[in-house]
């Protein structure tokens, strides 16, 4: 994938292939038979599209970063390094009937669960073409999936343990996910609803997303105890995956979301990754004051990105045709960019009783009730 000087993290703009990393990474694709297995399942579209959603992601991030720098909005959080915590496991559900709740490093759960990415750019410009009319900058659109997460970090553990429990009910055969961040375990809503979640065998994944850091506090500093051993105190089956191997992700998440469909309760799965940038745009440097460079050089030869075009490659899949990916998709995210920025002037919501009239009427549009 091209990089950009000034945009991608500077360990990304001189990433270059290693064998070693490579074999690495085929390794842990072939160390555990029930992951080696379910992968066998995947067709070349089915990784093709995998790699689309990575190169979407990091599309995505590139166009709020630029956005930022010209001033069109005012700070940005990415997900930049840690795509495939998102891509793997939304690939891994049902996109048709399943529930995920993304947080901020999940945006790119939105488009993989196939919300239109001009109302996705709408919504980071707060106009009246967003997901919920500008209301809020956070969005979603349960009839793609996609429950609208809140700012408080956490909360959706209990709300997913609710929808989930919902599904049980009613029998049916569908799974709820959100992920959680090392920081964000350290509220309470995260230990109440992995509690409840166990108690009733709920149909539920849980990523909890290690990236090292919350806000600007090492992990080191949060965290004592080993999240290794948190499934068995709340009753969830335990896993832990490569956050920055998109086909570990995705192995672990299938296998989590089958158990679940068939009545074997939730999984609490622990993926470690790292952050590549601040918390936000506005304290890049900040971050890196925070950890020391030879942390963001080990982890920045592990671009999730990197990784799996190694492993496509060594799969026979030729670079021509990633580039073509990598040409269509970039294409397509300038377009609804472009589409977004167009109707910013001309769109913006007309006042507190249009907007609040445009939320109600979408929660009355046809089909949502089924999709809940």
């Amino acid at each position: 994938m091209q990089r950009y000087p000034g945009i991608d993290p500077p360990e990304y703009v001189a990433w270059k292939p290693d064998r070693r990393l490579a074999a690495e990474y085929r390794k842990r694709l072939e160390s555990d038979a029930g992951r080696a297995a379910a992968l066998q399942s995947l067709d070349e579209d089915e990784l093709l599209a995998m790699y689309a959603g990575l190169v979407r992601f990091r599309v995505h991030d590139y166009t709020l970063k630029r956005w930022v720098r010209r001033g069109i909005i005012s700070k940005a959080w990415l997900g930049t390094g840690e795509e495939a915590v998102t891509v793997g496991a939304v690939h891994a559900l049902d996109r048709d009937t399943d529930i995920v709740a993304p947080m901020i490093r999940n945006a790119g759960a939105t488009h993989e669960m196939g919300m239109a990415l001009p109302t996705i750019f709408a919504g980071y410009l707060g106009t009246a073409d967003g997901p919920n009319g500008g209301v809020d900058g956070h969005f979603g659109d349960l009839h793609a999936g996609v429950l609208q997460p809140i700012s408080h970090v956490g909360v959706m553990v209990p709300v997913v343990t609710g929808m989930a429990c919902s599904f049980r009910l009613r029998g049916e055969p569908r799974v709820a996910l959100t992920w959680v961040g090392d920081g964000a375990t350290k509220t309470t809503h995260v230990h109440e609803g992995f509690n409840l979640a166990g108690v009733l065998r709920v149909p539920a994944i849980f990523i909890l997303q290690n990236n090292q850091v919350a806000l600007g506090t090492r992990l080191d500093q949060h965290e004592a105890g080993d999240f290794e051993a948190w499934p068995a105190m709340y009753g969830l089956a335990g896993a832990h995956a490569d956050g920055n191997n998109v086909l570990d992700v995705w192995s672990a998440t299938r296998l989590a979301a089958d158990r679940a469909r068939a009545g074997g309760g939730a999984t609490l799965l622990i993926v470690d990754t790292f952050r590549m940038g601040g918390h936000a745009t506005h304290d890049e440097a900040e971050a890196r004051r925070t950890f020391a460079p030879e942390l963001f050089a080990a982890w920045g030869r592990r671009d999730p990105i990197g990784l799996y075009e190694m492993w496509l490659s060594s799969e026979g899949i030729a670079a021509d045709r990633l580039s073509a990916i990598e040409a269509e998709v970039t294409a397509a995210v300038e377009s609804a960019a472009g589409q977004a920025l167009e109707g910013r002037d001309q769109r913006m919501p007309e006042g507190p009783a249009a907007e609040y009239a445009g939320i109600s009427a979408g929660v009355r549009q046809p089909g949502l009730a089924a999709r809940l």
